[in-house]
């Protein structure tokens, strides 16, 4: 607690102790999830601020980064009576009809599910494409930040002892590529829906030697949170799903707090296994005098009551954190 940790029960700490391998959300937990729209690219013909009007209209009802993002961006007022039907499609964006002009904001597989052409962007973002009545209006560039602790975080976790840190993201390849290279993961996957990032973390769960914890933040999260050895969630930015599926929560959202949590947990460990073989020991080692006829009642005493003194004051050394921070 005196580290922002909340552990929601004793059997996690020591799940947590024996991890070897995170897996991490992107969005949210090594990126800040605060997006910003750093280019409009439209067809010829069309003028951007009606592709970025028509996206902030489609995108009015949804409260994801990327949306809010885009009506952060649009400067005119949202009217929403010229909006109907608004759909959220699950990994890839929003369907509306919007002045009774059917408007798709999504990714590319948004756009293929659609029937819809679309091209790539040489910029390095995420890229919204925009479909206006089945024909192609361009796309918008939105650029996410990684967080200022990440890369620390992955250092700190290999310097831990955690084997490989692997990073799943629904986002593009170049942007997922971009973001894993700067901050050093052993591993990405990109362009995942949620059901694929459960698939992914079973495929690694497989793989690994020991414990798997991943981290996220998003209600997308959920499922993965639930199924991973210990699920991590970002708790001062994530959902409450997120939170409630998680068995930890990082109250400050510092992802460097995850090495932190495995140092204690292990800190903890050893604590506790030094307790069992002394207190063990010393009173197997009185039995043993007791045999002989050597022992007495003090001694007796000191295997009770003593022990027990000196178990609890070696177990006040977890309460230290100075040497964790």
């Amino acid at each position: 607690s005196k580290l922002g940790i909340l552990v929601k029960g004793s059997n996690y700490l020591e799940a947590l102790s024996e991890v070897d391998t995170v897996v991490f959300d992107k969005t949210g937990t090594l990126t800040n999830g605060t997006f910003n729209v750093v280019a409009i690219h439209a067809q010829d013909g069309v003028d951007p601020d009606y592709v970025l009007s028509m996206a902030a209209h489609a995108e009015a009802f949804s409260d994801h980064p990327i949306a809010i993002s885009v009506k952060e961006a649009y400067s005119g007022t949202i009217d929403q009576a010229r909006i109907a039907q608004a759909t959220e499609e699950s990994g890839h964006g929003v369907s509306a009809k919007v002045d009774e002009h059917v408007v798709l904001v999504g990714n590319d597989r948004l756009m293929s599910a659609h029937g819809n052409d679309w091209h790539d962007c040489e910029l390095t973002g995420t890229i919204l494409h925009v479909a206006i009545d089945g024909s192609y209006a361009g796309h918008i560039v939105i650029a996410d930040v990684v967080k200022d602790d990440a890369e620390q975080a992955i250092r700190e976790l290999h310097a831990a002892g955690v084997e490989r840190c692997v990073m799943l993201t629904g986002d593009r390849e170049e942007v997922a590529r971009t973001v894993a290279t700067k901050l050093g993961l052993d591993e990405y996957h990109a362009q995942l829906l949620p059901g694929d990032k459960v698939e992914q973390v079973e495929r690694i769960l497989d793989s690994a030697r020991g414990n798997l914890a991943f981290v996220g933040d998003g209600i997308n999260d959920a499922p993965v949170l639930t199924r991973a050895d210990v699920g991590i969630a970002m708790g001062a930015m994530g959902s409450d799903a997120a939170i409630e599926a998680a068995d930890i929560v990082l109250m400050d959202d510092k992802p460097s707090n995850i090495a932190r949590a495995i140092r204690v947990a292990r800190k903890t460990m050893r604590i506790v296994h030094q307790n069992i073989v002394f207190a063990i020991g010393v009173k197997v080692l009185i039995l043993v005098l007791a045999a002989f006829g050597i022992a007495n009642m003090w001694l007796a005493v000191f295997g009770d009551v003593g022990v027990a003194v000196i178990a609890i004051l070696n177990a006040m050394r977890a309460m230290n954190t100075r040497s964790i921070r």
